[in-house]
């Protein structure tokens, strides 16, 4: 279980920060990684997108950019994170909690959640109901860091992470302990098959994940049953 309080708390004082941080941390590769998401999104020609733990909402714009026929929503449970959504002139946006979201069932195409889910409070009931507000059929994206496998790239990594992303992101943003608590969560967070099997075991039919750039991020596409 993770933490709630403290995951609302952190987000709330890295908020202004935040966009900034990620593309310094990771090169602006970020950006690319939400636009690959985006072009499959693309492909399914979506009518009603929800992108949960919108955060800044990068990726709801990045979607919203390769689907202009489609409706995407932000939802995130942290406020002072979807103004600065606001601020980047993105407003379909509705506070709520991952695990007990304010939909009826079945209204969504497509759920996105990029980054998110390793921070909820529980990664089963997160699926179950994000699974309960997809329509049968519908299709789960989730975007979220992993640890490469390849030994030499692994290790590289793994240094990065715990020894030098922290501290660069605390100088950017002035809160060391919130990146030390998410570099963390990095670590803990299944991946690969481990995620796949998660995610079948919560409300999904099908999971397939991919990894980018040299494993350092995973993109997994689930589909309801119809």
């Amino acid at each position: 279980m993770q933490d709630a309080g403290f995951v609302r708390q952190a987000f709330a004082g890295i908020a202004s920060r935040y966009v900034l941080a990620n593309h310094v941390l990771s090169l602006g590769i970020d950006c690319l990684w939400r636009r690959t998401t985006a072009k499959r999104i693309a492909r399914l020609a979506p009518q009603r997108v929800l992108d949960l733990a919108t955060g800044s909402g990068d990726l709801a714009q990045a979607i919203q950019r390769a689907c202009p026929q489609a409706k995407v929503l932000g939802a995130d449970f942290s406020v002072p994170m979807m103004r600065q959504a606001q601020a980047r002139q993105f407003r379909q946006l509705i506070a709520a909690d991952g695990l007990a979201l304010p939909f009826q069932d079945g209204v969504f195409d497509v759920l996105t959640v990029a980054f998110g889910l390793r921070n909820m409070a529980s990664w089963p009931a997160a699926l179950q109901e994000m699974s309960r507000v997809l329509r049968p059929g519908g299709t789960l994206f989730v975007l979220d860091f992993s640890i490469p496998r390849v030994p030499g790239i692994r290790q590289a990594y793994l240094f990065y992470l715990k020894r030098i992303m922290p501290c660069i992101a605390g100088w950017i943003t002035g809160q060391r302990e919130a990146y030390v608590y998410l570099c963390g969560s990095i670590e803990r967070f299944p991946s690969g098959e481990d995620m796949e099997a998660l995610i079948r075991q919560n409300g999904f039919e099908s999971a397939k994940g991919s990894g980018l750039t040299f494993g350092i991020a995973s993109l997994y596409e689930a589909r309801k049953a119809s």
